[in-house]
């Protein structure tokens, strides 16, 4: 791609927009051209509009933008939504309307039929019902951040077994709660059993992701899922504990095969933010782990671990995955380099 093109961040002096910051530095096809915050950020400079959370410095090129505020024209075809539902729904939609591509990690339109819940690796061929959006750009969405690694692992697995059903336990990292999220003295030395709105949405989501286009809109598939999400004192990474009833009985080393060979759309084309394995599955009893695991394929991989019989269901096994970067930005900017791989910016 010898032009890149210039993209703007919708929300973005949040967690999730600083995400972005740190991720497309120096992508080789998309670079920053506008900054969209909150009216009462406007006109201020990125470093006077933010709070910055990351690791890395803020940029300087980045630093000394103007923010613009949510609602103004921009000139930036594709769009990054990060966001908050509160405000994303109708803004989102504005955009599209004018003719941008906007790729959202809010929940406002996911479960709409039209909108594609879209993890490149399973379903790039969700892009299709863009077409048939009323709009005159697009929106697409990245999963919740929870069953983003999930649907990752249960795609080749419902491919190859078929599910009837899975129960899932949710560790959830304080980062999903944004900044500055959880109060301490909740949150340390704690657990605390609700996420609100969390369970509805993975309980719903993966299905979509790996249903299939009937018309102009999306089929979800037919097994049934159980969540029970709980935030615990861990900065980034969510961890899930699954269990698993199939059609056709597999053998763990069956799922553990399956899974370490499963690659998709992105690992073909090689697309600049997809990992080389998209699975990571580990033999250790004691992983995955987030304090260890999650910077692994630069974050953009699925961890599984404790891959075994289940005396309930039939497989039993810990997910884990990055957050803010797989579970959020990253996706929302794989997702892009995939729709602009298959031409439909064109």
């Amino acid at each position: 791609m010898n032009q890149k093109h210039p993209v703007a961040l919708l929300g973005a002096t949040g967690t999730v927009g600083q995400k972005f910051i740190i991720l497309l530095q120096n992508h080789p096809w998309f670079e920053i051209e506008e900054l969209v915050a909150s009216p009462r950020s406007a006109g201020k400079t990125y470093r006077q509009a933010c709070s910055w959370k990351q690791n890395l410095p803020i940029a300087p090129q980045i630093a000394n933008k103007t923010t613009i505020s949510a609602g103004s024209p921009l000139r930036s075809r594709i769009l990054f939504s990060g966001m908050d539902a509160s405000v994303a729904g109708p803004l989102e939609e504005q955009y599209a309307e004018n003719g941008h591509f906007v790729v959202s990690n809010a929940k406002n339109h996911r479960m709409d039929p039209d909108v594609p819940i879209i993890i490149p690796e399973i379903n790039p061929d969700h892009f299709e019902v863009t077409k048939h959006q009323k709009f005159k750009g697009a929106i697409v969405t990245n999963s919740n951040c929870v069953i983003m690694p999930v649907a990752m692992v249960l795609a080749p697995l419902h491919d190859a077994f078929e599910i009837e059903w899975v129960h899932i336990m949710s560790m959830q990292a304080i980062s999903g709660a944004g900044y500055p999220g959880v109060a301490s003295y909740d949150i340390l030395g704690n657990v605390i059993p609700f996420i609100s709105g969390e369970e509805d949405k993975v309980e719903t989501e993966s299905q979509k992701i790996l249903g299939s286009i009937e018309g102009n809109t999306i089929k979800p598939a037919e097994y049934r899922v159980s969540a029970q999400c709980n935030r615990v004192p861990v900065i980034d990474g969510h961890s899930e504990c699954l269990s698993i009833k199939f059609k056709k009985k597999p053998t763990p080393e069956n799922v553990q095969r399956i899974l370490r060979e499963w690659k998709g759309m992105p690992q073909e084309r090689d697309l600049p933010s997809a990992p080389e394995n998209p699975i990571i599955v580990f033999d250790d009893n004691d992983r995955p782990q987030p304090a260890r695991d999650i910077w692994l394929e630069a974050g953009m991989a699925a961890c599984v671990g404790r891959i075994r019989e289940c005396p309930i269901a039939d497989i039993k096994m810990v997910v884990m995955g990055h957050n803010t970067v797989r579970g959020a930005a990253g996706a929302a900017i794989l997702n892009a380099e995939a729709y602009l791989s298959l031409g439909y910016l064109d």
